[in-house]
C-alpha cells in the first residue's frame, strides 16, 4: 500500500511538473530554442503574483489571473525582439542569451525581494484532501494542479493538430524558409508560441508558490525538473513531456519512501537511465510538437 501512495503521489507531483515542461517542450518543438531562464521566468511570475496578493489582497487564484497575461506578453516582446536573434543552425547563441537572462533575473529578484523564502497560500485549501480506498489521501490542490495540466496538454495538442494556428505551428517547425515564401512570417508564430509558453510558466510558478517556498534561486532546481521530463517523454512531444513529468515525479515520490533525502536523487538516476537507454525519449521523436 505504501508503494501504491507512492505512486499516486508521485503522478500529482508530475502534473506540476508537467506544467513547467509545457513551455519548456513547445518552444523546443516550434523553435528549437532551449530557454535556459525557464525556471527563473517562472519564480520571477510567482513574486509577481506575491505582489499582486499584497497589494489588493486577492487569493493567488485571482492574482494570477492578471500576472500570467503580463509575462505572456513579456515572452512575446522577448521572443520577437531578442530571442529572434538567437535562432541560428547553431544553438550556442540562444543557450547564451537565456543563460544571461537567467542572471540578470536572479540578481534583480535578489536585489529587490531578498534571498528570504516565500510561499503562498489558499488557506483551508492547501491542507484539504480526498480519502481514497486503502486510506490513501491526495490534496485537493495537487489534483487541481494535475487535472490543469492534462487539460492543458490536451488544449496545446488539439491547438497544433486541429488549428489554423496549429498548422502553421507545424510547418514553421519543419521548413521556416518555405513558409515565409508563402507570405507568413515566421518571428509572429515564433512569438506567439513564446507567450503561450511564458503564461504557462506564469501559471506553473505560481502553483509551485503555493505548494512549496520559493527563493530567487529556486529557478535553476525548476528547470532541472523541467528539462528531465522534457527528455524523458522526448523533445517537442506535449503528451511525452506529461509522461515524462509522471515518471520523474513517481520515481521521487517512491525513492523519498525508502529515503527521503534521497527523492531527488532517485528522479535524477532515472532521468539518466533513459538517457543512457532511451536517449529520446518515450516518444522517440525529437523536434516534433
Amino acid at each position: 500500500m505504501m508503494i501504491l501512495d507512492a505512486v499516486i503521489q508521485g503522478m500529482l507531483l508530475g502534473g506540476q511538473y508537467a506544467l513547467f515542461a509545457a513551455g519548456l517542450s513547445l518552444m523546443f518543438g516550434v523553435m528549437r530554442l532551449v530557454n535556459l531562464a525557464h525556471g527563473d521566468f517562472a519564480v520571477m511570475a510567482a513574486y509577481g503574483t506575491l505582489i499582486v496578493i499584497n497589494a489588493f489582497a486577492v487569493s493567488p487564484v485571482i492574482a494570477v489571473l492578471v500576472v500570467a497575461p503580463v509575462v505572456a506578453v513579456l515572452g512575446y516582446v522577448l521572443q520577437r525582439f531578442l530571442l529572434q536573434k538567437t535562432l541560428t543552425e547553431s544553438p550556442l547563441p540562444s543557450l547564451l542569451v537565456t543563460f544571461g537572462l537567467s542572471i540578470i533575473i536572479q540578481n534583480v529578484l535578489l536585489m529587490t525581494m531578498s534571498a528570504d523564502q516565500r510561499r503562498m497560500t489558499l488557506g483551508a485549501v492547501d491542507t484539504a484532501s480526498l480519502t481514497l480506498p486503502g486510506d490513501i489521501r491526495i490534496g485537493v490542490f495537487p489534483l487541481t494542479v494535475f487535472l490543469f495540466a492534462v487539460v492543458v496538454m490536451a488544449a496545446l495538442s488539439w491547438t497544433i493538430a486541429q488549428t489554423h494556428y496549429g498548422r502553421l505551428v507545424r510547418a514553421v517547425s519543419d521548413d521556416p524558409a518555405t513558409v515565409e515564401l508563402s507570405g507568413v512570417a515566421p518571428h509572429r508564430v515564433y512569438a506567439t508560441a513564446a507567450a503561450i509558453a511564458f503564461g504557462l510558466v506564469a501559471v506553473a510558478g505560481t502553483a509551485s508558490g503555493i505548494q512549496t517556498s520559493f527563493s530567487p534561486m529556486s529557478g535553476s532546481m525548476l528547470l532541472i525538473f523541467a528539462f528531465e521530463a522534457v527528455i524523458i517523454g522526448g523533445l517537442g512531444s506535449l503528451w511525452g513531456t506529461l509522461a515524462g513529468a509522471m515518471i520523474l515525479g513517481v520515481a521521487q515520490t517512491i525513492g523519498a519512501s525508502f529515503a527521503p533525502a534521497h527523492q531527488i536523487l532517485a528522479g535524477h538516476l532515472v532521468f539518466l537511465l533513459f538517457l543512457a537507454f532511451l536517449p529520446r525519449g518515450l516518444t522517440r521523436k525529437a523536434g516534433t510538437v
